[in-house]
């Protein structure tokens, strides 16, 4: 559309500058130029009435652009609420979510249970007689296990599909 407004204001410039030279030259005869004229005069109203269709349709695009902007940033606005909904209503007893800070409190508990264990000193422990691995004391005995077997298995299991799900080949 631009274009086509440049080709015109060019056109009309042309125009415009013959119509100049016409009127300086005295060569041809007045009829002559009066024709001329004329025919110069009608296609002046005619590209000044495709430039004024032109604006206007150019104000025409400008405001459906305006238009079209409010109706995305809207669409963006609920887009986003939207969002914050879907997070407000995520289920509270999400029996994923319950089921890893389960397995997580079971895997923490015993091993924050051995640290403190092995952290504290008493009185009566015979340091000179070292137990099982090399601990001494009041007959300490470390769990050769200290998971439960459904816990082991259930890992075991989890390791097993990711290995196979991310096998070095794929990689």
């Amino acid at each position: 559309m631009v274009q086509e407004y440049r080709k015109l204001s060019q056109t009309f410039e042309e125009v415009k500058a013959e119509n100049v030279d016409l009127k300086n030259s005295s060569v041809e005869p007045r009829s002559v130029q009066l024709g001329k004229t004329d025919s110069l005069q009608i296609d002046l109203s005619r590209l000044k009435t495709e430039n004024d269709s032109l604006r206007l349709r150019s104000c025409e695009l400008e405001d459906e652009n305006k238009r079209l902007n409010e109706v995305m940033s809207s669409w963006t606005k609920s887009s986003v609420s939207l969002s914050k909904l879907h997070e407000a209503q995520k289920p509270l007893n999400d029996k994923l979510d319950w089921a890893s800070m389960l397995v997580k409190a079971v895997l923490k508990k015993p091993v924050l249970s051995h640290i403190c264990c092995e952290s504290k000193r008493y009185d009566d422990q015979n340091s000179s007689k070292p137990n099982q691995k090399g601990k001494a004391g009041i007959g300490y005995l470390r769990p050769e296990n200290s998971k439960p077997s459904w816990l082991k298995n259930r890992l075991d299991k989890d390791k097993a599909k990711a290995g196979l799900c991310f096998s070095p080949a794929q990689a």
